[in-house]
């Protein structure tokens, strides 16, 4: 194999040694996620709570008006 053949073998090799890695990093990065997450739970308890608060008003309201 001549000189040249043997350096662009070894650029090619270690083009795909480091397009694998890089690869594996992406696949594994899960960065953002927690966050996501913790903004939907978020939502999902204002959501709750307003509901809560909506039928506690509901509820006071039609008793307020029985006494009057």
């Amino acid at each position: 194999m001549t000189e040249l053949a043997q350096l662009i073998a070894a650029h090619s090799h270690a083009l795909v040694v480091t397009a694998g890695r890089r690869l594996t990093e992406l696949r594994h990065d899960e960065r953002g996620s927690a966050t996501i997450e913790q903004v939907l739970w978020g939502i999902a308890a204002i959501g709750f709570v307003a509901i809560v608060v909506g039928v506690i008003n509901g509820y006071l309201t039609s008793q307020a008006a029985k006494i009057r």
